[in-house]
């Protein structure tokens, strides 16, 4: 009886084992991924923005894919709409104001615009 909740004991042990070494590889899968997507997607999935913005499709605001169509991806560009980021804005896309950032960081908006001039096709 003895031998046979060991001999138990012993698989459960096995088999716990095994599944911690997966959950790491998917940890480590799932960091690997976070590392490699852009500052300003990231910045952009933290803030505020998705309340009125999505990537392909009007909401609020115009999509991220709409401003890439728009406006051309360069540095007169990217420092434009950092500038709509931080103060806000209103009558570019509709008579609807966007809302201003004011606590955010020049360099992050910049990352912000960089990354949705980016998905232009």
């Amino acid at each position: 009886m003895k031998r046979n909740f060991l001999l138990l004991g012993l698989a459960a042990l096995t088999l716990a084992s095994f599944s911690t070494i997966d959950s790491d590889k998917k940890y480590i899968k799932k960091t690997a991924v976070v590392e490699q997507s852009n500052d300003g997607e990231r910045l952009i999935a933290k803030s505020d923005c998705v309340g009125c913005h999505k990537l392909d499709k009007k909401m609020i605001g115009p999509s991220y894919v709409e401003i890439a169509k728009k406006y051309p991806n360069n540095d007169k560009n990217v420092n434009y709409l950092a500038g709509k980021i931080i103060k806000g804005g209103s009558g570019v896309w509709g008579t609807m104001p966007m809302s201003a950032h004011s606590s955010l960081k020049k360099e992050d908006a910049k990352s912000m615009a960089q990354y949705i001039l980016g998905l232009k096709k």
